[in-house]
């Protein structure tokens, strides 16, 4: 189970960085908590204001990189300052933080000297890869620069020493790099990068082995940590890796549940569902339209019952590679498909700005049968984004999913009304 969560936060990941084509403009408060609350705070509007070496600058600029994002304002004076200082930050995808700790890395680099000075860990072979890039890319006007990966695969002479300056890795091959292998010599390290802490701590083992990496480091070397989420063992793990840290919080933004009208349509079994589902379908599909399913067999089934009565529609499954499903959700979002059928799994974290409709063709609940209640204000929460009407439309089958369905009315205190025939011209209001 803790293997498939890992496959399953790793995956998300990586399809995030592959869909993204731009930095998400965040509307989150960033709350910054100082080490030494008496220095002064900077924050900066423009990269100039970082004097950092030209060809960094260029490197920033060619990448489209016009002004820093929220994060990178508060968080790169910080990596940039002299003497070094220690963060971490919570940041999502999109934010721009692979930017902001590669140019810090970068910026610490002394070409001239030919070991590695800048250790990086990524969660998977995937991840550290798609970091890579940003380094090749940023890096673009710095060819003295070189950067090895330390990934199961990569096999060295035993005895060589490794002469590129960044080296970007998983854990446990780091680990061996640095002490069986002695490819590398920690104690020349002068930044260390841990991204993703959410997704290595996960992971059996990758814990372990990052802190092992940490104590190998010099006492003033460099020490930035990133994560999406922090429950309390992601932070528990930040501080035994980091210390004295500066720390960068993004404020959640309250979801709400205002903007989005919600219904609920009675049904005696699957395929009652999907009649009524078909029904219901000619209202939504002026708009763009997610329906979820609790399995993967459920999605597949529901997706070839529609094709089969003429619907375009998509499929996100939780068996596809993460290239496949990132080219549906382009599609999807490029309104190819009006449709996208999908499990939970696939779908978190996905932003697409012109769903207006979410159906749940089965309603979230966790392992032991309980309503999920954040899984469903994750769902329709994407309908009611930017200020638009959204709706939801929940699909009930049984007394068990009424007693869901009731559960949930009380968890956010919220009535959910039964969808009737006016209601269905509402939807086309809604929807135009």
């Amino acid at each position: 189970m803790q293997w498939l969560f890992r496959e399953d936060r790793a995956a998300q990941s990586l399809l995030n960085k592959l869909i993204r084509s731009n930095l998400v403009d965040t509307t989150n408060q960033v709350e910054v908590l100082q080490r030494d609350p008496t220095s002064p705070l900077y924050s900066v509007k423009s990269f100039e204001e970082l004097r950092l070496k030209p060809q960094l600058l260029q490197g920033v600029y060619a990448m489209g990189f016009n002004r820093p994002s929220k994060i990178q304002e508060n968080a790169l004076p910080m990596m940039l300052a002299e003497p070094p200082q220690n963060l971490i930050a919570q940041s999502q995808s999109g934010t721009g933080k692979t930017a902001a700790f590669v140019l810090a890395m970068l910026s610490r680099v002394e070409p001239g000297n030919k070991y590695p000075q800048c250790l990086c860990l990524s969660p998977t072979y995937e991840l550290a890869l798609q970091t890579g890039k940003v380094i090749e890319q940023m890096g673009n006007f710095y060819p003295e620069l070189k950067l090895a990966y330390a990934v199961r695969g990569n096999k060295l002479e035993r005895g060589q020493k490794i002469s590129e300056q960044i080296v970007i890795g998983t854990p446990g091959t780091v680990l061996d790099w640095c002490s069986k292998l002695k490819f590398i010599d920690p104690k020349k390290i002068k930044v260390f990068v841990l991204d993703e802490a959410d997704v290595m701590i996960a992971t059996q083992g990758h814990q372990d082995q990052s802190i092992r990496i940490q104590r190998m480091l010099p006492r003033d070397c460099q020490m930035l940590l990133f994560s999406a989420t922090f429950e309390d063992s992601v932070w528990k793990f930040a501080q035994k890796v980091v210390p004295d840290p500066n720390i960068i919080k993004l404020k959640r933004e309250e979801e709400t549940l205002d903007t989005i009208k919600q219904y609920y349509v009675l049904c005696s079994n699957r395929d009652e569902k999907f009649r009524a589902l078909c029904n219901i379908y000619g209202a939504i599909t002026i708009a763009q339209a997610m329906i979820f399913c609790h399995t993967r067999k459920t999605a597949g089934w529901l997706a070839a019952e529609l094709s089969r009565e003429g619907h375009q529609v998509a499929l996100l499954s939780g068996e596809m590679m993460v290239e496949q499903r990132a080219a549906v959700i382009e599609r999807f979002r490029e309104g190819k498909e009006k449709v996208l059928v999908t499990t939970n799994v696939c779908a978190r974290g996905i932003d697409v700005e012109q769903v207006s409709v979410v159906i749940n063709f089965d309603l979230p609940v966790d392992k032991d049968g309980n309503p999920d209640n954040e899984t469903y204000l994750h769902r329709i929460g994407r309908t009611g984004r930017f200020g638009k009407r959204g709706l939801a439309i929940n699909m009930v089958d049984s007394k068990h999913s009424m007693n869901i369905l009731n559960r949930i009315q009380e968890h956010f205190n919220k009535k959910i009304n039964k969808l009737d025939t006016d209601d269905l011209d509402e939807i086309e209001k809604i929807n135009n």
